[in-house]
């Protein structure tokens, strides 16, 4: 029974850090695969594709997991920051305190013994009270398990493991000294796939039809693709 419960408890937290995956991992292959496509559009070698494309991953990928680190230690700083405040207002301000319990339940349609029985359950314990005008009061609430650190570890990783796809078909003709045609189409492909796989995640985040959250991202995905491809050849034929 415990190992059932600990299961469940694992499952839920990778599910909640499914989103940050997903972000991640689309942000990661929009824009590894925008740098291939427009350096495929301006006719460089695939030795400096791979060059940018790595250049995008590390810098990108560590200024995304940064920005989401600081975002979410911020939201954790400020639902603390509240916290404290409540409980210190508990403290010294309790009349007032127990009068807005009152009347955020009686919002709710509680009304004479029942209302007095629910606000003295309420404020017999701290805990439970600064809780409540969390939730009821400011509307705020925190998961602790999701740090800054576990989310910003998970956005990069997202970032890299996604946006390395764009990058896979330029690796093997590198490393085999393989000559083709049609490695900027390879590149495409395989980019689709990435992009298959965390748009049907991101439908599980947002819960939308599965093949609207698949078309959206590939959408996406294609038009910064077709933006940075044209850019490129444009910037080549005014340089050259």
């Amino acid at each position: 029974m415990k190992e059932n419960l600990h299961d469940r408890k694992f499952l839920t937290l990778d599910i909640e850090y499914i989103s940050e995956f997903v972000y991640g991992g689309i942000d990661g292959a929009i824009t590894t695969f925008a740098v291939v496509a427009g350096a495929t559009g301006a006719g460089l070698d695939a030795s400096v594709v791979i060059i940018l494309g790595f250049a995008n991953l590390i810098a990108d990928g560590f200024s995304m997991s940064v920005g989401n680190y600081f975002s979410t230690k911020a939201e954790h700083d400020n639902y603390h920051r509240h916290k404290a405040l409540e409980y210190w207002e508990i403290e010294n301000l309790r009349e007032k305190e127990i009068e807005e319990v009152r009347e955020i339940y009686e919002k709710k349609g509680f009304k004479g013994e029942l209302l007095d029985q629910v606000v003295n359950v309420i404020i017999a314990d701290k805990d439970v009270w600064v809780d409540t005008m969390m939730k009821e009061e400011l509307e705020m609430t925190i998961d602790e398990e999701r740090t800054p650190l576990k989310t910003s570890i998970v956005t990069f990783i997202s970032f890299a493991s996604i946006g390395l796809i764009p990058l896979l078909a330029y690796l093997f003709v590198w490393i085999f000294k393989i000559q083709t045609e049609h490695l900027f189409l390879c590149s495409c492909i395989l980019t689709g796939i990435g992009l298959t796989i965390v748009g049907n995640m991101k439908a599980m985040v947002t819960e939308k039809n599965r093949w609207s959250a698949i078309a959206e991202t590939l959408l996406l995905g294609g038009i910064a693709a077709a933006l940075s491809y044209v850019v490129g050849d444009v910037l080549e034929n005014f340089f050259r």
